[in-house]
């Protein structure tokens, strides 16, 4: 009875509505939720994303050495076209030829620029050989002749901008030089051909399109000496050519036959001599000759031909990175005892950490020298440029 009097002081139009049981969800409902905030996540997360959807390119890493070229080197050649993907390097200064530091600002599809540190050993890349042709301008001051090489003015010198990177290990390393190139246009061309890139070419000054031949070189990879004619005993009967520098010259004399040589072409770390056994052995005519280098920034290679040879206290002296030659390779023109030399070179380097050996362009040496560095390399000896075994005043 009670039901019904409720019933009827219930208004018009309603019903009793069962009441609902506490804490409970349905199993609709709970899969509602769940999707509801799977989608939050997955927006979330691709919002957040930089790129949503899209794979990030990579960024070219250029190495210290190669760096440097492009840099230096950017007058003179047309602007890149702009990539999605830009580097601006800044390089750490490393005077040891190991690990460098490199530090990247990147821009990416106009985003903002990232930071980031690269260490980089230069065991593991070469020379940029696209560029490696490209004098640098801030190392090239105008002659009466033609370019010479000059120190930048912030410090920069050919020997360092122009040297061929190395592991920069403390193995055995040998460092040959074969000379000549120029004075025969087929046999510059064979071994520019046939030498590894790691061995140092030394180009003549009386020799024929040596510009061309020189970009020719630095494509190739190979680092590059100017040779400059000194004079021998027995002079003028036995002649190195034209312009050489004498003991009875002025100092001006010398200086004028000197630049002369050095601006016949670009893009060499350092000069090596061509005969010389008197001119070398004299510190009045060595003086001035040893202190242009020091100014220009140029190495001296001495061929070891003369042990009157005064050049290692001038060059020390005057700033001059040095290094002197073990012996020549080629004296003997007979493959044999080419054979026979260079593998003195190879027992010099495993005791003393490295040797220096000197040859001529010929077609038998360059064949000779070409198939023994192969060999050499799989018994553990590395093949350096000239500069990596100089003695430098101003880093020791």
């Amino acid at each position: 009875m009670a039901d019904i009097g409720n019933d009827i002081e219930r208004p018009l139009g309603q019903t009793v509505r069962p009441q609902r049981a506490a804490g409970r969800i349905s199993a609709g409902a709970v899969a509602a939720i769940l999707l509801v905030l799977a989608v939050i996540g997955v927006s979330g997360a691709i919002a957040l994303r930089e790129k949503p959807f899209r794979k990030l390119e990579e960024v070219a890493v250029s190495t210290p050495k190669t760096t440097a070229m492009v840099e230096s080197t950017a007058p003179a050649t047309e602007p890149a076209p702009p990539s999605k993907a830009q580097t601006k390097p800044e390089t750490s200064a490393s005077t040891t030829g190991g690990p460098q530091i490199i530090h990247l600002q990147t821009e990416q599809d106009g985003g903002p620029p990232r930071a980031a540190i690269v260490i980089r050993d230069p065991s593991t890349v070469g020379q940029n050989l696209r560029v490696a042709h490209i004098p640098d301008r801030a190392l090239i001051e105008t002659g009466e002749t033609g370019p010479l090489p000059v120190r930048a003015a912030d410090g920069r010198r050919p020997f360092d901008v122009y040297a061929r990177p190395w592991s920069g290990a403390r193995g055995a390393r040998v460092a040959i030089v074969i000379g000549g190139l120029a004075v025969s246009q087929t046999g510059t061309q064979a071994a520019i051909a046939k030498l590894p890139a790691e061995v140092t070419l030394g180009f003549a000054p009386q020799g024929n399109s040596i510009g061309r031949w020189m970009q020719a070189a630095r494509h190739k990879g190979h680092e590059i000496v100017m040779q400059v004619p000194l004079e021998p005993f027995d002079y003028p009967n036995v002649n190195p050519g034209r312009n050489t520098l004498t003991v009875a010259a002025t100092p001006h004399e010398n200086l004028k036959n000197l630049r002369w040589a050095l601006s016949r072409t670009t893009n060499y770390t350092g000069v090596m001599n061509y005969m010389g056994a008197r001119f070398s052995a004299d510190p009045a005519a060595m003086g001035p000759f040893l202190a242009e280098l020091g100014k220009r920034g140029l190495a001296y290679v001495d061929d070891g031909s003369s042990a009157r040879s005064v050049a290692p206290d001038l060059a020390l002296k005057d700033g001059v990175p040095f290094v002197a030659g073990d012996t020549s390779i080629d004296a003997v023109r007979d493959r044999g005892a080419i054979l026979k030399k260079l593998d003195e070179l190879e027992s010099t380097a495993r005791a003393r950490g490295f040797a220096v050996g000197i040859g001529s362009a010929f077609d038998l040496t360059v064949d000779t020298v070409s198939a023994w560095v192969i060999e050499a390399k799989k018994r553990g000896i590395e093949i350096v440029p000239i500069s990596a075994v100089a003695i430098d005043p101003e880093k020791s």
